[in-house]
């Protein structure tokens, strides 16, 4: 899990890298000594940084969109459990009311129970042993009109629905990026900035604000990658703001 404090110490860390290598470099090559190789770095550099700029687009748009799949799925979720509660007034007692109560205490297990759970990486359970109960209980209702059977059937088709969002928000939970591919981030990464760093610039000054400004945005990059490659747990994380207006939306009148 990332949190805000682990994102300012791989901020600062890379940073921090970066210009105590350019500094060491200095020592070691000074500057005048490798202007002699401008083109060449300068070539390697652009080579290097343009493909890693893809590379660290494609890792941040995938991860931002596996991040609105599961906001999505949540809603989604939250809909059809807020939908399930409006259907089963309609079955007849006592299922009517073990449902009622049974969809409320999944609203309110979701939040109390799953999201602190999921963000901390454990998988949720409480809402799997009530998704249970309400398939056995609504299962057994026998309609005695054509309205409750009306009822019965979208009623199912909804917990049906809920229940495959739900999977779904596991397997989201448990997701995150390959080790390998955070290697080629991390790899690409040094690689970029000790190119940056190995350029022969006339004044150190501006080349150690150019090292900074590019070590600070690979690692703003990073950083976000890191913090919305799970998408229920760390610094951003998809809220439970879904599940609190269904369970507002189930509340008596």
């Amino acid at each position: 899990m990332v949190d805000l404090f682990e994102n300012l110490l791989l901020i600062i860390v890379t940073v921090a890298a970066a210009l105590l290598f350019m500094g060491g470099l200095n020592v070691l090559w000074p500057p005048q000594s490798r202007r002699l190789h401008n083109d060449i770095i300068g070539w390697q550099l652009s080579v290097l940084g343009t493909t890693y700029a893809v590379i660290l687009g494609f890792m941040l748009y995938t991860v931002w969109t596996n991040f609105g799949d599961a906001s999505l799925n949540v809603d989604r979720e939250a809909g059809a459990l807020a939908n399930f509660h409006a259907l089963v007034q309609g079955l007849p007692e006592p299922q009517r009311g073990e449902l009622t109560r049974l969809a409320v205490s999944y609203a309110q297990e979701a939040i109390q129970s799953d999201w602190p759970r999921m963000d901390v990486g454990q998988v949720p359970e409480a809402t799997v042993a009530i998704n249970r109960q309400m398939w056995a209980t609504l299962m057994t209702t026998k309609p005695q009109s054509s309205a409750e059977a009306t009822a019965q059937d979208h009623a199912i088709s909804q917990l049906g629905a809920l229940t495959e969002h739900r999977r779904t928000r596991l397997l989201q939970n448990a997701a995150k990026l390959p080790g390998v591919l955070w290697c080629v981030l991390l790899a690409g990464a040094a690689l970029t900035i000790g190119s940056c760093c190995t350029f022969g610039a006339e004044s150190a000054r501006l080349h150690g604000v150019q090292v900074f400004a590019l070590s600070l945005l690979i690692s703003l990059c990073l950083a976000a990658i890191a913090d919305i490659n799970q998408p229920f747990h760390g610094a951003v994380h998809v809220s439970d703001l879904a599940f609190v207006r269904a369970q507002q939306a189930m509340e008596p009148r």
